[in-house]
Order: C-alpha cells, then sequence, then structure tokens
C-alpha cells in the first residue's frame, strides 16, 4: 500500500501529535508498505529520502518556531501542500492519504482527494475540534469552523485518539468516529532504574509545554502546601509559562527541590521516566496525552486531572484522577505516595500491566485495517 501522509507537524517540528505520526509511518514501514509525508518547512531542515519507500516532502515557508504554529503559517501549509500533493499524486499514485489533525492537513486531504479522487482517512487529535482547546484554537476556530464539516464528512474513515475527543467531535460532526489510542512502543523501552529505597525522595515529574492548558501553576502551588516533605521534582519541557512557574517555586521556597530542565527531546523524556515514580499531569484540556501513554508503559504511578483523555490512562490501580484545577486533591495525593510506599510500587506494577492494551504493534495493526478499507471503498 502507498500511503501518502499530511501532517503539519512532524517530529522535529510539533509536539504529541508529530510523534504519534511518526510511530505509525515507521509502523506502516516495517509492515512493508510505502510512505510520503508532506509537512511543513523549517529552517535547516530540506526534503528528504531516507529510502525508496519513504520520503518527507516540505511545504511552505520555514515556520518561526518548531512548537507554536500561527493560522497564517497554516494557511500557507495549506496551499503549498496542496499543489506538492497534486504533484505526488501525479508522480507516485497514492493508495490512501492520511491526515493528521482536521486543520490543517484536513482540508489538503479534501481537496486533494476531491481533485484526484484518492480517499483519505482523517486522525482527530483534539486540537483540531472546536472548543477542545479554548485558549489556542477559539479565536482561529471562529473563522474557521464553517468550512470544516466536509472535511469530516468526506472522509472514507475518521478517527480520533480518545473516547473523550469523539465526544467532543460528534458535537460537531455527525459522522461516524472511531477511536485509535496512542500507542507505545513496549519493545523499545529504556531500562528502569528506580530507587527502591523507601527513604528516599518521591521522584514526581511533568513533562510536556508550559503553558496554559498545562496548568502548571497548579502543580507548583500544590507541591507549595507540601515543602520539606521528602520529594523532588523534574520538569520537563519548554513554553512562554517556563520563567513564570519558576518565579512561582521561589516564592513559595521550594525551588530547591524542582529541577526545571527546558526543552528535551523524546528519548531524554523516556529516559527520565526510568527513574522516576509519578507522572503529573494537571492539564485543563487533553486529547490522549502521548506523555501520558509513554508514563504507563514505564510503569509510573499516575496523578491526572479528570480533563479529555486523561480518564482512559487511569485504571483505578494506578493512580488517581483528580478535578480540574483542585490543588488541594492534588497535593493530598502526592503526600500519599510520600507517605506510603507500598501503595506507590502497587500503582506502578498497575501501570505496567494497564500499558498494555496500548501497545504500538496494536495500535499499527488497527491503523492499518482502517488505511486498506479506505483504499476498498
Amino acid at each position: 500500500m502507498k500511503i501518502l501522509t499530511l501532517i503539519h507537524e512532524y517530529p522535529p517540528i510539533g509536539g504529541g501529535g508529530g510523534r504519534v505520526a511518526q510511530d505509525l509511518v515507521l509502523g506502516f514501514l516495517e509492515a512493508g508498505h510505502s510512505v510520503k509525508i508532506i509537512t511543513s518547512r523549517l529552517n535547516g531542515y530540506t526534503d528528504q529520502s531516507i529510502s525508496e519507500h519513504f520520503s518527507i516532502l516540505r511545504a511552505g515557508k520555514p515556520r518561526k518556531a518548531a512548537f507554536h504554529v500561527s493560522i497564517w503559517e497554516m494557511l500557507d501549509y495549506d496551499l503549498k501542500a496542496f499543489f506538492l500533493g497534486i504533484k505526488t499524486i501525479q508522480s507516485w499514485k497514492p493508495d490512501v492519504i492520511h491526515a493528521h489533525f482536521a486543520v490543517p492537513a484536513g482540508a489538503v486531504a479534501y481537496f486533494l482527494s476531491l481533485f484526484s479522487g484518492v480517499p483519505y482517512v482523517l486522525t482527530a487529535h483534539l486540537g483540531d475540534v472546536p472548543g477542545a482547546v479554548p485558549d489556542k484554537t477559539s479565536r482561529w476556530f471562529y473563522w474557521v469552523y464553517p468550512f470544516t464539516p466536509p472535511i469530516w464528512k468526506k472522509a472514507t474513515r475518521v478517527i480520533a485518539v480518545s473516547e473523550f475527543t469523539k465526544k467532543l467531535a460528534l458535537e460537531h460532526y455527525q459522522v461516524p468516529i472511531d477511536v485509535i489510542h496512542n500507542g507505545v512502543d513496549l519493545n523499545a523501552l529504556p531500562r528502569l532504574n528506580r530507587n527502591s529505597n523507601p527513604s528516599s525522595p518521591l521522584k514526581l515529574i511533568f513533562a510536556g509545554r508550559l503553558t496554559e492548558q498545562k496548568n502548571p501553576f497548579d502543580l507548583i502551588n500544590a507541591l507549595g502546601k507540601l515543602a520539606g516533605k521528602n520529594w523532588t521534582l523534574s520538569v520537563m519541557g519548554d513554553g512562554p509559562l517556563l520563567l513564570p512557574t519558576r518565579h512561582l517555586a521561589e516564592k513559595l521556597g521550594i525551588s530547591s527541590q524542582i529541577t526545571f530542565y527546558g526543552w528535551v527531546t523524546p528519548e531524554q523524556v523516556l529516559d527520565a521516566f526510568a527513574e522516576h515514580d509519578v507522572l503529573l499531569l494537571p492539564s485543563s484540556s487533553e486529547g490522549l496525552s502521548v506523555v501520558g501513554v509513554q508514563a504507563l508503559a514505564m510503569g509510573l504511578a499516575m496523578i491526572l486531572s479528570q480533563a479529555g483523555g486523561n480518564p482512559e490512562l487511569v485504571d483505578g490501580k494506578n493512580g488517581i484522577l483528580i478535578p480540574v484545577g483542585d490543588v488541594n486533591a492534588l497535593a493530598e495525593n502526592i503526600d500519599k505516595f510520600i507517605e506510603d510506599r507500598e501503595y506507590l510500587t502497587s500503582a506502578q506494577g498497575a501501570s505496567l500491566r494497564y500499558a498494555q492494551r496500548f501497545s504500538l504493534d496494536q495500535i499499527i495493526n488497527q491503523y492499518l485495517s482502517a488505511l486498506d478499507s479506505a483504499c476498498g471503498q
């Protein structure tokens, strides 16, 4: 099968959605299929033919930042990716198009399919659903939303990465939607390297962009209530709230217990997970967090907000869900893990068992089945 993948954020550009696309592409290649990717341009990166079965094509003007995209950059991607897609379809003749994010890549897929007849499968990651991440998308969805229903309706198959993403999408688009969770390669993870000494500090970790959506201030305020207790926190990620978060930690007198790493690679995050005990994710909205799935597979106990797809990562044994914005509940549940290391060990074991349902091999097979069925329709 020849698969033309459209995504405006493919590593090293973007965040979780791009890493999901990368995992799937590599899985498709391993299964014997051919893939061409049309993604955004970034200074220092050009078109690349990795092999006769795998090429990365870049469209549009170079983005100003790898981890932020403006509506104008998305529109530029749409326009340039369409013409590059037409050229690719004429010369390569793909069997199916796989678009990640209804906006902007879904728009490219819609018009390419309209002009060429090649069917497309659409994967929604949450940020492309109206109302999902208000602080990031509400302004441009005000203008864009009226043009989006045809993108969803024309797709041969629509996939959401979580039940929450599906539920929210169905409030706006009356189309059949399947759920295929984000996955993790359970066979390619670093070895665990945790300190089992019950007197050692509880090693907490947060990984992700420091934005309003991730609620880093709630995290620091909760830990401020546990000042002097036996814990450390690693904050892995960059973003507009990095400096304000550091200043809050200093104000609360807990900065000596926190290490801010700034931007890190996905590989560095996995290596860090191998040495930490508990993942903290107090977000106000989530699709299905790639970081959360990886933390499960690395056997971390989980303290997550009830937002979005987070409940799909907690089975009642591997951690706890807290109301969004409830700083007291966050502090209380961190303290439970500090004081009860048997509870911690039990939750970590439950995460390892629960992670089996997110095996990347299973996820890739589900996607290949969806893409293959689209080719036959």
